[in-house]
């Protein structure tokens, strides 16, 4: 044990390595340029026998990104169109649907309004309950017609108001011309003749008609309305000319009531400018109608078979067939006796 507590460093025989020539002469000597190194500067030591690093290239250090092996395919015209179509045949389904809804709200609603009432009853001329005439006609517009149809009616009904507003402006006309010229009673009476005639006649003759068009879907009724607002029009010519003495304040009419008065004159002129409006508007919207009865499906060949339908499904002309064909067959008896 005395062996081992023993220092083997205090042995007068041991030789330290540390104190070895070739070791004290390595870390003795120190390069002078590490010496003067101070570490807290931004100056680099320079080693004596060593040639400083000139500046290279620079180095990039931006990461690296690892491209694709296939390039993503680019958007062709086609598919873009394709793209477009598809979008565009959602938009029709879409609106056909809402046209769908409101059409069946609409019909749900007109039942409703049948159930409550117990039947149509007819509404319009909207007159008082008092009154010892009644109503002639159901009109409801937003029952009746379907939506896509609705606006093109509505106008419609307004432009007849137009019309028999005009037809009342031009009898006022007419009556302040014969009260400046006693020899104009004839155009005063003509124009009174003119709004009891054609106020109703305009609503049953080409309002209804297109009204029923519209509401059913008929060709019958489209065709009556194309003939009768035909002759629509030229009647708003003609007044919107205005001869003199067929009671119409047209332009010269106008021009000859404005030599003997001019207050009576520029009325006359502006019940002119009503009926050339009149006349624009109507064929304005003959046309549209015209375009809108293009897309109903209806035709000619349609409109004769439901006038045929409608004539033989008339009792009176049933009642008038059975008696000829009955007349017909005892005369053709009679004649073999």
């Amino acid at each position: 044990m005395s062996d081992f507590d023993s220092n083997p460093f205090a042995d007068p025989d041991f030789s330290n390595p540390f104190q070895d020539p070739s070791v004290t002469q390595v870390t003795h000597t120190v390069p002078p340029a590490l010496e003067e190194y101070n570490p807290f500067t931004d100056a680099k030591p320079t080693l004596p026998g060593v040639v400083p690093r000139t500046a290279g290239p620079t180095i990039n250090t931006q990461p690296a990104i690892m491209k694709p092996t296939e390039e993503p395919p680019a958007y062709s015209q086609s598919q873009t169109q394709e793209q477009t179509r598809a979008a565009t045949e959602l938009l029709r389904r879409q609106e056909e649907l809402e046209k769908k809804a409101a059409e069946l709200d609409r019909r749900e609603r007109e039942m409703q309004s049948l159930s409550a009432s117990g039947g149509r009853k007819n509404n319009w001329p909207p007159l008082p309950e008092n009154f010892p005439v009644g109503p002639c006609f159901y009109h409801d517009i937003t029952v009746d017609i379907p939506v896509e149809f609705q606006k093109t009616v509505k106008i419609m009904y307004y432009l007849w108001m137009l019309h028999s507003g005009t037809l009342i402006a031009n009898m006022f006309g007419c009556l302040a011309w014969f009260c400046v010229d006693a020899s104009r009673g004839v155009d005063f009476g003509l124009s009174m003749l003119w709004f009891m005639l054609f106020t109703p006649c305009s609503f049953v003759c080409w309002y209804r008609p297109l009204y029923g068009a519209f509401r059913s879907d008929s060709s019958f009724r489209f065709f009556v309305f194309f003939f009768v607002y035909i002759c629509q029009f030229g009647i708003y010519v003609l007044q919107s000319i205005g001869i003199t003495g067929w009671g119409a304040s047209g332009w010269i009419s106008a021009l000859t009531g404005l030599n003997h008065n001019i207050p009576v004159g520029i009325i006359m002129i502006l019940i002119a400018a009503l009926f050339t409006s009149l006349a624009v508007l109507s064929l304005i919207m003959f046309k549209k109608v015209h375009g809108m009865y293009r897309t109903t499906g209806a035709s000619f060949e349609k409109a004769q078979q439901e006038f045929a339908t409608g004539v033989m499904s008339n009792k009176t002309v049933q009642t008038a067939a059975a008696n000829a064909a009955s007349t017909a067959a005892q005369r053709t008896f009679k004649e073999q006796i």
